[in-house]
């Protein structure tokens, strides 16, 4: 839901018959506003309970995650990152003529597998669980008690959908502060920065948080110099302090300027590129200029245009939809999954939280979901992966805690890639020895996390962490050194036994 155009209808099922009377109503047991990972994860699992789905589309089928989030981005990071360790001259002995970058070629070939992947797991899905998937604008209005969705459709005439229970899947969208001059002077955005038909010399990126720094490593990697500005404090905000740092170093060391603690004043464009007027964390008044501006500072949900008050439906501060534990609105009839809740913005949560709908709708099952292990994961290289608690939250909620950081320097793995940029960090129940949180900063970080996520889940100690198997010779093997630490000093072992 994010601004695509595309002429697409599929029509998988008879639950919807097509025809020519626009004005017929209809009968469905679920009808979903959207079509990303929460709308087909309701989807399927409602079908799978024999119930009968309708699902509305304004723009492209697949929401953020395939089309213009994860899959896109993460497919240049890739390409990005094999040029970047092609120049970094890691390893004695392997000497690369550094090559150059075909930006058309590149965007090309990360549409294509877009596009793969949109026909496969989404267009093709619905073909194969049997629903329709109509392509328009959705808003709510009521007949007598009941709510009802009137559909207009992008190929000309309208459509009453009239359902059971109703699934409003509408996603987020890129959203931008009110910085004086910043509407007038236009901006790229993640989504629009991959639609670039030629590489920009200089680009500026506002946001330090996880999109803004993939987007400036990315960027940067494909031989753009790049400036990172974050008005909190340091750059990752929300991680742990030591991660800041390396990553902050990471970037210094690839020739990213970050620029913290910044307050924008003013936004500017004139022949030459973009300029940013700002207050440094000194005080100070300064400028930034580039030929290329990318605004990275967060999504809000997309609510607008529905009509949800006409039928019970709040919404919060930043426009998201008010649920109850149970992803239930004011409505008994409609729920609400994914981003436009304002719950955590990850696929996996949305698609979770979508199934759970089904659930709770169809089953009466009553179902919650519990974050606490919930983990998250920001791409960059090294990347940064975290679950559980943080030091400073744990002591918030009251915790005596008890923390190590171990540097990468003593895992095994990284001395052997010849790439020790990085930690692993525990914070520990002081009490019961309990794992609270664990963050990574180190290559292939999403991966390691995983194992954290299971201890957290399973209320594991660090000691249980610390005598567990674990193969040598692989980046999951940090975590367990770092468990090690809090009875042993691991600098003293042997680099094959512990």
């Amino acid at each position: 839901m994010n601004g695509y155009e595309a002429s697409i209808l599929v029509s998988a099922g008879a639950n919807t018959s097509g025809g020519t009377e626009r004005s017929h109503r209809m009968q469905d047991d679920l009808a979903v506003i959207g079509s990303g990972a929460a709308a087909f994860a309701a989807a399927i699992a409602a079908r799978t309970k024999g119930r009968s789905v309708v699902m509305v589309e304004r723009d492209t089928v697949g929401g953020t995650c395939v089309n213009t989030g994860c899959v896109p981005s993460k497919a240049l990071l890739a390409a990005a990152e094999a040029r970047h360790v092609s120049l970094d001259g890691r390893f004695p002995g392997i000497r690369v003529t550094p090559f150059g970058v075909d930006l058309p070629r590149l965007i090309d070939a990360e549409r294509d597998l877009v596009g793969a992947l949109r026909a496969e797991k989404y267009t093709g899905l619905a073909a194969e669980y049997g629903w329709d998937i109509l392509r328009g604008m959705a808003t709510f209005s009521t007949d007598g008690p009941d709510p009802v969705l009137h559909v207009d459709l992008a190929d000309g005439g309208t459509r009453k959908v009239v359902a059971e229970h109703y699934l409003i899947a509408t996603g987020s969208a890129p959203w931008a502060p009110p910085i004086d001059g910043l509407a007038e002077a236009g901006y790229l955005t993640s989504t629009t920065a991959m639609e670039l038909d030629a590489l920009p010399a200089s680009m500026i990126v506002i946001g330090g948080n996880a999109v803004g720094l993939e987007q400036a490593q990315l960027w940067n990697r494909l031989g753009v110099d790049v400036t990172v500005v974050e008005a909190r404090d340091r750059p990752a905000p929300f991680e742990e302090p030591e991660v800041s740092a390396v990553i902050e170093e990471a970037f210094t060391r690839e020739g990213i300027r970050v620029i913290s603690g910044a307050t924008i004043t003013r936004t500017g464009r004139d022949r030459a590129g973009y300029r940013l007027a700002l207050t440094g964390a000194d005080g100070q008044p300064g400028e930034v200029r580039a030929e290329q501006l990318l605004v990275a500072t967060g999504r809000r949900p997309v609510t607008a245009g529905l009509n949800l008050a006409a039928v019970g439906v709040k919404t919060g501060s930043r426009g998201e939809v008010t649920v109850d534990e149970h992803l239930r609105t004011g409505n008994p009839r409609i729920w609400a999954a994914g981003d436009v809740t304002g719950h955590p913005q990850f696929v996996y949560v949305a698609g979770a939280q979508g199934t759970l709908v089904a659930d709770n709708a169809f089953d009466d099952a009553k179902r919650t979901l519990d974050y606490h292990h919930l983990p998250r994961v920001t791409f960059t290289s090294p990347a940064i992966a975290s679950a559980g608690l943080t030091e400073a939250q744990a002591v918030e909620q009251g915790y005596a805690c008890e923390c190590r950081v171990l540097p990468l320097e003593h895992v095994p793995r990284a001395l052997v890639n010849r790439d020790t940029h990085g930690l692993i960090k525990l914070v520990a129940d002081h009490d019961t020895g309990r794992l609270l949180g664990a963050h990574v900063i180190a290559e292939g970080a999403g991966d390691v996390i995983a194992t954290a996520v299971h201890a957290l889940a399973n209320d594991m100690t660090v000691q249980q962490m610390a005598d567990l198997w674990c193969p040598y010779l692989t980046m999951a093997e940090g975590i367990k050194l770092a468990a090690q630490t809090f009875t042993r000093d691991v600098s003293k072992l042997s680099c094959c036994a512990s």
